[in-house]
């Protein structure tokens, strides 16, 4: 038997050393590379973000221009992808597609059996241009409208809007999905992200690592959390209640209100921060400012009632969908952004790599248990 004091969710435990994110829970910090996300939510990019979440420092001119040319050459899906998602039956979830299609895509990536750190890098290029691309193309075939193809023109949060909707994107929206990439793109060792380090430490395959890491993001408890919030919101709309009420009667009859507490925060969630303000920004700029409303309401009445703070996913529900951006996309567009902070963990476990092999407290029947015969049970 072992001897370690076990803790539940591995709550507190530290199982890496990493140089990538620094959170501080008590003071509301979040750090890429030491450079706070406030500053990189004003100032910075999703690709100049990304760069630095793999490299470790932010870009040159000329290397950002570089790494550009990279996501934009990736931008294109295999002729196996696309019949994949053409047959994939249209009752699965987009995320249940982006988790099958990302798998398939080994198939087709020539760096698919190489892990030295320079093909790692090649695939995170391939796989951050062609989740957004798998994710957009998904939904217009589900939809019935023809796919759009890329812009070179476009930033990376751009194309994405401009090949899920067939329509340039405001400067605003883009503005607005693109800091909203960059809060989502790396949060340390969380479940999709610690998975995605456990599988890689095996040294099994990126895709497999990546396809793993979607797994962890699709449960509700993970990424699913701002689908529920909208939902709630959607309930309140319906039936025309005030939403305080509503969440009032939500808390009385012992029901989850998504999108407050956090495991690491123990005060805002930083991210919290820039989406509110976003959410309140494009409800004014598109002349439809009640999912916002709504949500302020309700945040001010549980941080008042519960003393709970708004986490990522609350304010992010209401910017989505002030996007036009369909509920069931919510998680694939968290993986479209997080790929960035999975790749560069893959990248970091393979470049010093050693087995995660955990031990668990053992709470069974005493050793050594008797065995009985058959025929005495």
């Amino acid at each position: 038997m072992t001897t370690a004091v076990a803790t539940r969710g591995l709550e507190g435990i530290v199982a890496a050393n990493s140089g990538i994110c620094w959170i501080d829970g008590d003071a509301g910090v979040l750090a890429y590379r030491g450079i706070d996300i406030h500053e990189l939510a004003q100032r910075s990019t999703f690709e100049e973000t990304s760069y630095l979440l793999w490299f470790g420092a932010l870009p040159t001119a000329s290397q950002l221009a570089e790494f550009r040319k990279h996501l934009a050459a990736a931008r294109t899906l295999p002729e196996g992808i696309l019949r994949l998602l053409e047959d994939l039956p249209r009752n699965g979830t987009p995320m249940e597609v982006l988790r099958t299609a990302v798998s398939a895509l080994s198939f087709y990536d020539p760096d698919e059996k190489d892990n030295t750190h320079d093909a790692n890098v090649r695939k995170s290029y391939r796989l951050t241009s062609q989740i957004a691309l798998i994710v957009a193309t998904y939904d217009r075939i589900r939809k019935g409208k023809p796919l759009v193809a890329a812009d070179p023109t476009l930033s990376h949060a751009g194309n994405f809007l401009w090949m899920l909707n067939g329509e340039k994107p405001s400067a605003t929206a883009e503005k607005a999905f693109d800091t909203a990439l960059i809060l989502h793109a790396d949060h340390e060792l969380n479940a999709s992200t610690f998975a995605a380090r456990v599988i890689a430490a095996t040294l099994s395959d990126v895709h497999s690592a990546i396809t793993g890491a979607i797994g962890a993001l699709k449960g509700p408890l993970h990424g699913g959390a701002n689908e529920a919030v909208m939902h709630i919101l959607f309930a309140i709309d319906k039936a025309g209640a005030d939403p305080v009420a509503y969440v009032r009667q939500m808390l009385a009859d012992k029901k989850k209100i998504s999108g407050f507490g956090h495991r690491v925060y123990h005060t805002e969630d930083p991210r919290a921060t820039h989406l509110r303000r976003m959410s309140e920004d494009l409800g004014r700029a598109s002349g439809n400012a009640k999912w916002f409303e709504m949500s302020r309401k309700i945040e001010l009445f549980v941080k008042e009632e519960k003393k709970l703070n708004a986490n990522v996913d609350f304010y992010s529900a209401s910017t989505y969908t002030t996007l036009g951006i369909d509920v069931d996309l919510f998680t694939p567009i968290f993986a479209i952004s997080r790929i960035a902070g999975w790749a560069a963990h893959v990248i970091e476990q393979l470049d010093d790599n050693r087995l995660i092999r955990p031990r668990a407290e053992y709470i069974g029947p005493s050793y050594p248990a008797p065995y009985t015969p058959i025929e005495s049970r």
